[in-house]
């Protein structure tokens, strides 16, 4: 179960959660990107249930090898190096004229 949290700010602006104990003192404070961070990282029981459902309409095998096939990895490949000689032919260029000038 998340803990219940009340949020202040410190000296500095930053913003914190600090967490209570029963008994109403301060049982710990986080900053709040580190506590939101460690929220991130955990999942929720719906979340896992979600995920649960996802996996069992996963796509066929051969849907996933027609996805990785390396005739399209290929032509991004040419397609990279075809930009990257544009780039250069054009700086290449433009240091030509510069030194001309």
């Amino acid at each position: 179960m998340a803990m219940r949290r009340t949020t202040m700010y410190s000296t500095g602006g930053k913003k914190l959660y600090a967490a209570r104990a029963a008994d109403g003192t301060f049982k710990d404070i986080q900053t709040y990107a580190r506590a939101h961070r460690a929220d991130m990282a955990h999942e929720s029981a719906a979340e896992r249930a979600a995920a649960a459902r996802k996996g069992a309409t996963k796509k066929s095998p051969a849907k996933k090898a027609a996805k990785k096939s390396p005739a399209k990895k290929a032509v991004r490949k040419k397609v990279a190096g075809k930009v990257a000689a544009k780039k250069g032919a054009t700086k290449r260029a433009t240091r030509k004229t510069a030194r001309t000038k």
